[in-house]
């Protein structure tokens, strides 16, 4: 159970209650605060500072995107932008969200409601972060809590940046829709957190609020998507070498309500479902659609579904080892156009799994038939996909609660869905793990790097595989990376595995650079089509890792917003 604060409205003044179960319990509608309705001291001095609390507790909550009557498209977790990629289909049928439809086949438009949900959400946490900031200068003792919305900013900016490209930097004080998208504000969003650096102390009171170290790591990752590597690497191994983190002895703790804020999470969003409370607006409601449709969860909406390739990138030789360059050549078992087990639970005899080597965390991540589903037995296939001929025959594992977890991390809603109390991690160790090993790989350290990788796969060797089926689960640590352009791929390799379905993958593409994301892509099109054979986007181009400025924003600013050169 998390112990941290909450914070309620009452009318229009706020009142602080402490010991509850989240400190960011501030339903996102009512998270809109001016100086008219905070406290003071009575004669309009300066704020009190609980009354700065409160407004900063509003900006961790602008963190979970529920905004909106449809909180997924600006969802905190991003997983509708893995549906761009190789790692996951849109799931559920071709009909439902079209919206969701045109991005996952590239042949969206400005006027996509996904980008404008996503736009507003990232502002609208700008703009609390900077309400944090502008009346922190009124209140005394207010570092600490200044430096969290200087964080939070820079989370907000950073998401927003590395999407859309050229975008507007609104300092505390401005008028949000008035200021212009004149280019990429990096050094800005690197202010932001070396302020938070500078001033957070190395742990909070309160689990779930961001330290020193936690903005260490995150101006870390800001700085390799620069491919500022050599910086990167300083903060990175700082993190490693002296931080208070280390891998979690099981993979799955990272998805799991026992395992939350574990030893592995640097900065997680604090998901909460209030023990099962209807239309709880502290649940990952962005997450709603992404339960699977039929099977334990009888829930809607059966969104969210891992691909063929991904799958198959799980894959390992005789050695333990991956397939970089050949996991593709042939496909794991899957049972795509199979009736689902008989009624008696027996498995057909026209299904075998497959039984060659693969890696455990497969069994953590994807859902395929024959293999148990988060405790609640095994998958039967079809009859829990809600159009396998559409998605394919997999499920989502790791964003999903688990058998044990139905009274605590199972939220309900008034039309058949499910929001989970799990928490996102925005960060957690074995990422910090690879993103040092890619700047050590690109400045040339490959021992180094080597080691890194390492550590995050012994982890995935030591940890418990998934019982109750006949999978060959083998992985082993590299003995060496013979060269940079080896261990390059490796280390990207190594990412996806670990990180897969996690909403990473979109953003290490636009990292990895135009020509390979697009020899990425057209690649797994072109494999995708062997169990889908309907599923043909559009080609796959470098404009699409640049998202379009939403054209109802650039319209709300009377043109003082620009639209991205790649989609004029």
């Amino acid at each position: 159970m998390k112990k941290i604060f909450s914070i309620f409205l009452i009318s229009l003044v706020s009142v602080i209650v402490s010991c509850s179960d989240n400190f960011t319990d501030v339903p996102p509608a009512q998270g809109q605060l001016t100086p008219d309705n905070i406290a003071t001291d009575g004669e309009g001095s300066p704020l009190l500072l609980s009354s700065l609390e409160f407004l900063l507790n509003a900006t961790y909550a602008r963190l979970y995107g529920n905004n909106t009557g449809d909180p997924w498209l600006g969802t905190a977790d991003n997983w509708w932008m893995d549906a761009m990629t190789d790692d996951a289909h849109k799931g559920s049928d071709q009909s439902d969200q079209p919206n969701l439809e045109e991005l996952q086949t590239y042949i969206y438009n400005t006027a996509n409601p996904y980008f404008q949900v996503k736009w507003e959400t990232l502002i609208a946490g700008i703009v609390q972060a900077n309400e944090v900031i502008f009346e922190g200068a009124r209140v005394a003792d207010s570092e600490n809590i200044v430096a969290q919305a200087r964080f939070l900013k820079g989370h907000f900016y950073f998401e927003l940046q590395r999407i859309w490209k050229n975008v507007p930097y609104i300092q505390p004080g401005e008028d949000a829709s008035q200021v212009p998208n004149t280019g990429p504000v990096w050094s800005d969003i690197e202010a932001d957190f070396q302020f938070a650096i500078d001033n957070l102390p190395e742990t909070q009171p309160e689990i779930g609020r961001v330290n020193q170290w936690t903005a260490k790591a995150y101006l870390g990752k800001v700085l390799l998507q620069q491919g500022k590597n050599t910086e990167a690497l300083v903060l990175l191994n700082d993190v490693i070498d002296n931080g208070p983190y280390v891998l979690a002895t099981e993979f799955q703790d990272n998805f799991t309500e026992l395992g939350e804020n574990g030893s592995e999470s640097i900065f997680a969003i604090q998901f909460t479902t209030e023990d099962g409370v209807a239309g709880t607006e502290n649940g990952n409601l962005g997450g709603t659609l992404t339960h699977p449709a039929g099977g334990p969860y009888a829930s809607c909406c059966g969104f969210f579904q891992p691909t063929q390739d991904l799958t198959n990138a799980f894959k390992t030789d005789n050695n333990g080892l991956p397939l970089l360059d050949t996991y593709n050549e042939s496909d794991i078992a899957n049972d795509q156009g199979l009736e689902s087990f008989e009624e008696d639970g027996e498995t057909p005899t026209d299904f075998a799994l497959y039984d060659e080597p693969v890696d455990p965390r497969l069994d953590y991540t994807v859902g395929r038939r024959g293999v148990d589903f988060n405790g609640f037995g095994l998958h039967p296939g079809k009859a829990w996909i809600r159009d396998q001929s559409w998605s394919g025959p997999y499920l989502s594992k790791k964003n999903t609660y688990k058998n044990g977890e139905l009274g605590s991390s199972q939220g309900a809603g008034p039309w058949g869905q499910q929001s989970s109390g799990i928490n996102y991690n925005v960060i957690r160790f074995a990422d910090v793990l690879l993103m040092a090993a890619e700047a050590e790989v690109e400045a040339g350290s490959l021992t180094n790097a080597l080691e890194l990788v390492n550590r995050v796969r012994e982890r995935a060797k030591n940890m418990t595989p998934v019982k109750g089926n006949e999978t060959t689960y083998l992985i082993e640590p590299y003995m060496n990376f013979p060269s940079v352009e080896y261990a390059r791929k490796a280390v990207r390799h190594e990412r996806r595995l670990e990180l897969a379905m996690e909403g990473h993958r979109l953003f290490d593409l636009v990292r990895y650079g135009d020509a390979y994301a697009e020899l990425i892509i057209s690649e797994f099109i072109s494999n995708e089509q062997r169990i889908l054979p309907d599923y043909n986007p559009n080609t796959f181009a470098a404009r699409n890792l640049v998202f379009p400025i939403p054209v109802a924003s650039i319209d709300a600013s009377g043109n003082v917003l620009e639209q991205n050169p790649e989609w004029q």
